[in-house]
């Protein structure tokens, strides 16, 4: 059993919220870009997402949930002093920094969560940092302070324009490549994009033309997490890879998205279906 130690909403639509869990061991050895898979109960499914912070002295790991599905819905009804029954981890490869002196890592939603301890990382080791951080709208903004914190430039823009800049990251991703070129200044060593699967496509549109080094985490269907059931399977660079051993990092450029997008969709109906569904009795929590 896992204890919830803290649970903070994120934003004014309450669609994001953070939760800190007690989880030692997991703590002692989660890095940034890495992911867990939690349960909330013994007959919960089991539900991948990304490690957005640790504490190991406290012994607590951060992650960030949207309230998409049925189980990430219920996990917004756990409260503060709660226990969930399954927390594993880290999982996954960590993100590579190593060679890296400027990059600019875009996020797009909830991406920004899975984004912010990679680009804090790198702010620590003295690489130059450009954030591109994109939301539909101003109710769902995550982050405002932490992103600035961790970033040489901040570029914060809504689809409605509703919040700082009007527009959408694929646009303002082109426009620092070119400034870099028009004003001569070093190229991007590498663009870190994490959000929606079809966002992700789009910004490797904007950089291939350039060779940008570009890296995407995915977050395909997933069950075991260890390389055993296959679900999450992509296909990069023409071979079958397993998101949870081989990433979730993965060359941009290399991704059929394609495959990615449609296998993606492969379950929406019945996912749809699951996510009106919330248990009245238990909404997913378990008592110590």
């Amino acid at each position: 059993m896992f204890k919830v130690v803290k649970k903070q909403f994120l934003n004014e639509a309450k669609t994001i919220c953070l939760f800190e869990i007690e989880a030692p061991l997991v703590a002692r050895h989660a890095q940034a870009g890495q992911f867990v898979i939690f349960r909330l109960d013994e007959q919960g499914e089991r539900t991948p997402v990304s490690v957005a912070g640790y504490d190991r002295e406290k012994g607590t790991v951060t992650v960030m949930v949207q309230a998409a599905g049925r189980t990430t819905k219920m996990l917004h009804t756990v409260e503060e002093g709660d226990y969930i029954t399954d927390f594993v981890g880290p999982l996954g490869h960590p993100t590579v920094y190593d060679g890296l002196k400027k990059v600019c890592v875009v996020g797009g939603g909830v991406g920004c969560a899975i984004a912010y301890p990679i680009a804090q990382e790198m702010y620590k080791r003295g690489i130059e940092v450009t954030f591109i951080a994109g939301f539909r709208s101003a109710d769902i903004v995550i982050l405002k302070e932490e992103l600035a914190a961790c970033s040489h430039k901040l570029i914060m823009c809504t689809d409605d324009g509703s919040y700082g800049e009007k527009g959408f990251t694929t646009q303002f991703l082109k426009q620092e490549i070119d400034a870099n070129i028009a004003e001569g200044k070093p190229q991007f060593d590498r663009v870190i994009a994490i959000g929606p699967d079809i966002m992700m496509k789009f910004l490797a549109d904007v950089t291939r033309p350039y060779g940008i080094n570009t890296i995407i985490s995915l977050d395909p269907i997933m069950v075991d997490g260890t390389g055993m059931c296959g679900g999450c399977r992509v296909i990069v660079g023409g071979q079958t890879k397993f998101a949870c051993v081989d990433g979730p990092d993965f060359d941009a450029h290399q991704v059929d998205f394609d495959n990615l997008l449609k296998r993606a969709a492969f379950y929406k109906e019945e996912q749809d279906k699951a996510a009106q569904h919330i248990c009245r009795m238990t909404g997913g929590k378990r008592n110590g």
